[in-house]
């Protein structure tokens, strides 16, 4: 199945997406002075033509789009934007497609989670609702290709790529031999017409983006929780500790650690618990 046909033509459709979307993504980022790491060589940054992360297990994952702060071809920055790019054809395969995409970047995103990295995938063609909603739910900006859009991109340069699970292999073949052959002119025309007629969804996707990457703090809260440790053999004797415990009598204790929330100025908020700072021995 990984050599057919219709398996090509996926192939191709998620080559032109990432065609579409790379000029679109370095003309933001740099615009704001940002390091945009696509598949292609880079530098000593990294080896080879795939844009690779490690995610908080220590597991490597390869990605579409990394958009990086203090990033150059020689070094790896902060990551501040996941972005991937899927097609699928049948509802029937799209709910793999968002738990793939789900498994792939969100362990990496809770690496590096005190950046709040912005979450974003590019689909075209067929995905339920519920494939939708659950990247939704997850912290994704989801810009969806209607497979419509795609069949009328491509009758714009006369091709036919109108098919289902009852198209033979023929087929398949003759419309890639045609995509294949399309002249530059042609395959521009292909991706302007696939992005005019989906610009509101890029759109709203890069305003997202924008709203998520140019935020800027607001406020800093700083707790220092003191207190007595107390341990528990069970849940019902923590409970019946909670229950008596008198939240509004002052008591002294050991330091414990600080708790920390930064709202942003997009309405995200970071949360977070570190241990005791270093302190400068004073001279």
């Amino acid at each position: 199945m990984a050599n057919s046909p219709s398996h090509r033509f996926g192939q191709i459709i998620g080559d032109l997406l990432e065609e579409i979307m790379t000029p679109q993504l370095q003309s933001f980022c740099d615009k704001r002075n940002l390091y945009l790491d696509k598949k292609g060589i880079r530098g000593k940054a990294r080896g080879g033509k795939k844009v690779a992360w490690v995610d908080k297990y220590e597991n490597i994952h390869d990605l579409d789009f990394v958009i990086e702060k203090n990033g150059t071809v020689d070094k790896r920055g902060r990551p501040l934007a996941f972005i991937e790019a899927a097609w699928r054809r049948y509802t029937k395969h799209s709910r793999n497609k968002a738990q793939e995409i789900q498994g792939a970047v969100l362990p990496i995103a809770e690496k590096y989670n005190w950046d709040k990295p912005f979450l974003g995938v590019i689909l075209a063609g067929v995905f339920t609702s519920g494939s939708l909603t659950q990247m939704k739910t997850s912290g994704f900006e989801v810009a969806l290709f209607p497979y419509d859009s795609i069949v009328s991109a491509f009758h714009s340069v006369g091709i036919n790529a109108n098919f289902d699970e009852k198209t033979p292999d023929s087929i398949f073949t003759h419309t890639i031999n045609q995509i294949e052959k399309l002249t530059t002119k042609k395959r521009s025309k292909l991706k302007d017409h696939l992005v005019n007629s989906n610009q509101v969804l890029l759109d709203k996707f890069f305003a997202e983006l924008q709203s998520t990457l140019d935020r800027q703090i607001e406020q800093v809260i700083l707790i220092p929780l003191h207190g007595q440790q107390n341990e528990f053999g069970t849940i019902a004797e923590a409970i019946t500790f909670v229950s008596k415990y008198q939240e509004d009598v002052l008591r002294d204790g050991v330091f414990r650690k600080y708790e920390i929330i930064v709202r942003y100025s997009n309405s995200d908020k970071e949360y977070g618990l570190i241990a005791r700072l270093p302190r400068n021995n004073p001279s």
